[in-house]
C-alpha cells in the first residue's frame, strides 16, 4: 500500500488532468498551475517562510510537495493500490471531505466524512481482496460522476470532469494487483 505516491502524482500531473496553467474567470479555483491554486501556493510559501510569487512560476518540487502534504497525506498510504489513486484524485478535484465520503459509501459504512478507525479497518479488509478493491474503485467513480452531475457548473465543465473520472478509473483499476 505504501509507495504509490509517485505513480498517483504522475497521473494527476498529466496535461489532460491537472497539467499546465489556467486562469479561467469562471473557475472557482482561480489562477492555477499544475492543479495548485494561487491561494494554496501563497499559503505554502507563508508556512515555509518564503516569499509569495506567481504560482505559474512555482518550482515543480514545491508543486509536488503541496500535492503530497495537502492531498496524499495522511490517508493514501493506508489505501490499496488503485483505491489510493481514486481517493487522491477525488481529494485534488473535489476536496478531502468528498474523498472520504465516497470511500465510506463504497465501503458501505457510515458516511460521516471522518477517516477514523472504522474507516481504516474497513480499508484494510478491502486491501486483502483485489476484487473488492476493484468494486470499490468503480463505486467511488460512480459517486464522483453523480456528484459532478449535481454541480451547477456541470454544463461548462462536465464533459472534462466525466472524462477525468473515466481516465482515473481506468488507471486505478490497472494498479490493482
Amino acid at each position: 500500500m505504501k509507495g504509490n505516491f509517485a505513480a498517483c502524482l504522475a497521473f494527476d500531473e498529466r496535461k489532460d488532468i491537472e497539467g499546465g496553467n489556467d486562469d479561467d474567470p469562471q473557475d472557482h479555483g482561480g489562477r492555477t498551475s499544475r492543479g495548485i491554486t494561487q491561494t494554496e501556493y501563497n499559503a505554502w510559501q507563508f508556512l515555509h517562510q518564503a516569499p509569495e510569487g506567481d504560482v505559474w512560476k512555482a518550482p515543480q518540487a514545491t508543486i509536488d510537495a503541496i500535492y503530497e502534504h495537502s492531498y496524499w497525506q495522511p490517508y493514501c498510504d493506508m489505501l490499496p493500490k488503485g483505491v489510493d489513486l481514486m481517493y487522491f484524485d477525488t481529494a485534488v478535484n473535489e476536496g478531502a471531505r468528498k474523498a472520504v465520503l465516497f470511500l465510506q459509501r463504497g465501503l458501505q459504512i457510515n458516511d460521516d466524512g471522518h477517516f477514523g478507525i472504522v474507516t481504516a479497518a474497513s480499508v484494510r479488509k478491502a486491501g486483502q481482496d483485489p476484487a473488492f478493491a476493484k468494486a470499490l474503485i468503480k463505486q467511488m467513480a460512480d459517486q464522483r460522476r453523480a456528484d459532478y452531475r449535481r454541480n451547477r457548473q456541470f454544463r461548462r465543465y462536465g464533459k472534462g470532469w466525466l472524462g477525468r473520472v473515466s481516465k482515473c478509473e481506468t488507471a486505478a483499476l490497472g494498479m490493482v494487483a
